[in-house]
């Protein structure tokens, strides 16, 4: 069974030119649902996280700053949007939502999130549309509590996300795995474990095979016992925010790739959203929804 968790508070209070991309986390579930490729029943509404979990990966002074609406206006122009109740409620419900998420893909080897990848948070600060860091926050979750030993974080947003490879950088309990564009956000990037920056205009084609080879490359080196996969789709050609050329053909292709590659080594994962930025929303929900029907293909659920 697929469980998927879903966005608890897509609706927030904000400027027009971010309203666009937010609308996603909408329009994903009522295609699933209207595609007839699962059913209400494999939803669930995450709970928020506990403060507890959310110090094991970030800092107490800059989430006690985030929960009384302290943050500065300096710090929240870096992560793009105004601070309000329901923004610092939604996060932790994201991170609650990718923390769940791991029980169901340790009984059903996969399950999605349709929101997560907030992969620029560092540990005492946000970035880039991110407050807290769902799947570090997670994977320190799995790691406290003995759940997994070994954690690798395949992180295909087209952006790198240099949060998560800060806050993992001495921990050789975590891989962290990013491919994205070379001349894309961040500016300055931080070092995972492996990093694969692609040059502007890189075709899918080439995509897919640095990809399978990096694959092979990590799980004959590291030998994991649980997955996150970050499928931002902001690697399509055109994207706003994106330099690559990968078709919504090939973006599926890239999804199928990951999922045989864990499947086959009994590797759970947790997949999550991460960005999306095409000029066209159609073009950004039937992208994502195809990372829905990889995962059930593969899992054949």
């Amino acid at each position: 069974m697929l469980m998927i968790a879903n966005d608890p508070l897509f609706v927030l209070p904000l400027p027009s030119d971010h309203r666009f991309p937010i609308l996603k986390y909408e329009l994903i579930p009522a295609q699933l649902v209207h595609e007839g490729l699962v059913g209400l029943d494999n939803f669930f509404r995450p709970a928020k996280c506990s403060l507890q979990d959310v110090l094991l990966t970030h800092d107490e002074n800059y989430i006690f700053r985030m929960l009384n609406l302290q943050l500065t206006e300096k710090e929240m122009r870096k992560i793009g949007f105004p601070l309000t109740k329901t923004l610092v409620d939604r996060e932790f419900s994201i991170v609650g939502g990718t923390i769940q998420c791991c029980a169901y893909a340790a009984k059903y080897g996969v399950a999605m999130h349709v929101a997560g990848g907030t992969h620029h948070a560092n540990a005492g600060s946000g970035e880039g549309f991110c407050l807290l860091n769902d799947v570090a926050v997670a994977a320190n979750v799995l790691l406290a509590t003995k759940q997994a030993e070994q954690i690798l974080i395949i992180d295909l947003d087209v952006h790198q996300g240099q949060g998560t490879a800060k806050l993992f950088e001495e921990n050789p309990n975590v891989f962290t795995f990013s491919m994205h564009g070379k001349n894309n956000y961040p500016p300055h990037k931080e070092k995972s474990d492996l990093d694969i920056g692609l040059e502007d205009g890189a075709s899918g084609s080439a995509y897919l095979k640095i990809l399978s080879e990096a694959l092979d490359e990590i799980l004959f080196k590291f030998k994991p016992d649980f997955a996150f996969y970050i499928s931002g789709v902001d690697v399509l050609t055109g994207d706003r925010y994106g330099k690559i050329s990968v078709s919504i053909d090939e973006c599926m292709q890239r999804d199928l790739l990951v999922f045989k590659y864990l499947k086959e080594r009994h590797i759970p994962v947790v997949t999550t959203a991460g960005g999306g930025y095409s000029r066209d929303i159609k073009t950004i929900v039937e992208a994502h929804v195809n990372t829905y029907r990889a995962a059930i293909n593969t899992y054949k659920m």
